[in-house]
């Protein structure tokens, strides 16, 4: 099964960088890394585990974001796939079927984990976020949608030294998808293309 509609839920989706203290509690790092970091890119694995005891289904690649609710999203491993948002519309590119689906951004970044990574300083109006002690050498935080939208019910960042290494989602499908986050850039210089899509000569555009 594809990674789209979990990355579409999270992005989908996700960044990086704060300051403070290291042993600061999760949602301290939190508020500092969004009043802090205007953009970011790092490398991502994913691993999606359902309740089912499935084999669990890996993939990697990168993304970047730049505030506010800018963000490109690239999956490289084991198939191709592209998420875009300029703020306003999200571009969903897939290769394979040669498809590109177009939604209009709206609110999305205030309903999905989006907001808590390259949304604005809205995300406690957004989430009831509380702080969720320490596990695997993180300090993590728990997030539930104030206006849950289906797609998901509870994400979970987990921070070192006021970086965020680690993300978990549970969907409304059972399924849980832990994103390991690795070679974090905060703050670097992003061309304004990276934000911006255009669709392949010949794909068949659908929006929604």
């Amino acid at each position: 099964m594809k990674p789209v509609r979990l990355l579409k839920a999270a992005l989908l989706t996700l960044a990086v960088t704060l300051s403070g203290m290291a042993d600061a509690a999760g949602i301290e790092q939190l508020r500092t890394f969004i009043e802090n970091t205007r953009g970011a890119k790092a490398a991502f694995t994913q691993t999606v585990s359902a309740s089912s005891g499935r084999k669990p289904q890996i993939s990697s690649g990168s993304f970047a974001f730049s505030r506010p609710g800018k963000f490109r999203w690239i999956y490289d491993k084991p198939y191709y796939q592209l998420l875009v948002s300029d703020g306003e519309k999200l571009w969903i590119y897939d290769r394979d079927l040669n498809q590109v689906t177009v939604k209009r951004v709206g609110n999305a970044l205030g309903s999905s984990p989006a907001a808590l990574l390259a949304g604005d300083n809205a995300f406690e109006t957004n989430f009831s976020v509380k702080n969720a002690g320490n596990a695997d050498g993180l300090e993590w935080i728990e997030a539930t949608p104030n206006q849950p939208d289906g797609s998901f019910e509870l994400v979970r960042i987990g921070f070192r030294d006021n970086l965020p290494q680690a993300m978990q989602l549970k969907d409304s499908f059972g399924q849980t998808t832990r994103l390991e986050f690795s070679a974090l850039q905060a703050n670097s210089a992003l061309d304004a293309e990276l934000f911006r899509f255009t669709a392949p000569a010949g794909a068949d555009v659908v929006s929604e």
